[in-house]
């Protein structure tokens, strides 16, 4: 029986709730899909602090202490990450990652914690939530299972899917080289495509066309960054990708469109549009929000509709501010404003 995936904004809604009221929780999904991502913003939207465990390359004594004789006495004493959760002050997520990946041994060890809150008669600050994630056996990413009282520890194991709506909204904060955004509005199919395979390939995820932005800020010549790109999304994403390229090179100039909105040309094919319109979204101020808006008409007059609101979107998630235009207010009152609130 599979899980009900939770796409990563609606993860963020649950952990907003999970963390202040110190419930644990399991994501589980495919790798490249922002589990930590959401749970380093999730730790942040909390302010909190965020303590990483790495099972994977932990022992156990890791999560029990390292045993010690005083005074005829033997004990645990904990060092590392777990003195930090048990003398923790303000609240605190504990992030086990990558807990699949554990041998029995050390899952068996983080027990204790999960559940009772205790090792060795030493409690863990009451300020402390636990979060773990871990990929899924099918990924052949090491994972060899979760023992079952491990599982039974958490409050709820859920399983997070990208979502490629969530991920421009994130993109655009975070500077993510905007051909990619018109790439993937234009061919969605090549945002997730994870192909679990022993060849040392990869696949188009999120994580990989973050990889991939990061490659294009390098400046490369081309029969460079052509196999590099390969390297980082599988070779049929990246010759797709520099193909769309040339689309974007060669559109029509966003400064000319915003400079004349009425004369400027409106491209007919969707990789133009979509180059088009994610450019225009990156370009456009509050001074020339009113020529924006005029373009944006005339492409609902030529049944463009989607792309004018693809636009609308992009550019108010880069600058909220624009919603405070009489342009904005203009147009959210006529055809375009119909369609994306009915979107």
């Amino acid at each position: 029986m599979s899980l009900i995936p939770l796409k990563p904004s609606q993860l963020q809604i649950l952990l907003a709730k999970t963390i202040p009221a110190r419930l644990p929780i399991l994501i589980t999904g495919a790798p490249g899909t922002s589990k930590t991502d959401c749970v380093r913003q999730a730790t942040q939207t909390a302010q909190a602090q965020l303590i990483v465990m790495h099972t994977a390359v932990k022992n156990p004594t890791d999560f029990q202490g390292m045993p010690w004789i005083s005074n005829d006495q033997a004990s645990f004493v904990p060092f590392g990450d777990l003195r930090k959760i048990m003398n923790a002050v303000s609240p605190t997520v504990c992030f086990i990652d990558d807990v699949g990946q554990a041998p029995p041994a050390v899952q068996a060890a983080a027990m204790q914690l999960l559940l009772a809150r205790e090792i060795d008669g030493l409690r863990v600050s009451d300020q402390v939530v636990f979060i773990a994630a871990t990929n899924r056996r099918s990924d052949r990413a090491g994972v060899t299972g979760l023992l079952e009282p491990v599982k039974g520890r958490f409050v709820s194991i859920v399983e997070l899917i990208p979502d490629l709506t969530d991920w421009v909204a994130w993109a655009v904060g975070a500077q993510i080289a905007p051909e990619i955004i018109a790439f993937l509005r234009f061919r969605p199919e090549l945002f997730f495509d994870f192909k679990a395979t022993s060849e040392l390939v990869k696949s188009p995820v999120p994580r990989s066309w973050h990889h991939v932005s990061d490659v294009l800020a390098l400046g490369l010549p081309l029969d460079v960054e052509l196999p590099t790109l390969q390297g980082a999304v599988g070779e049929g994403a990246a010759t797709e990708f520099v193909a769309f390229r040339s689309v974007w090179a060669n559109m029509t100039c966003p400064d000319l469109v915003l400079t004349n909105p009425d004369t400027a040309s409106i491209p007919d094919e969707p990789s133009a549009l979509y180059a088009i319109a994610t450019a225009l979204a990156y370009r456009v101020t509050r001074q020339s929000m009113t020529n924006f808006c005029r373009y944006l008409a005339r492409l609902c007059s030529a049944q463009f509709e989607e792309f004018a609101a693809v636009s609308m979107k992009l550019a108010t998630a880069r600058d909220t501010g624009l919603q405070g235009t009489s342009a904005y207010v203009t147009a959210m009152a006529g055809p375009l404003g119909q369609l994306m609130v009915g979107a």
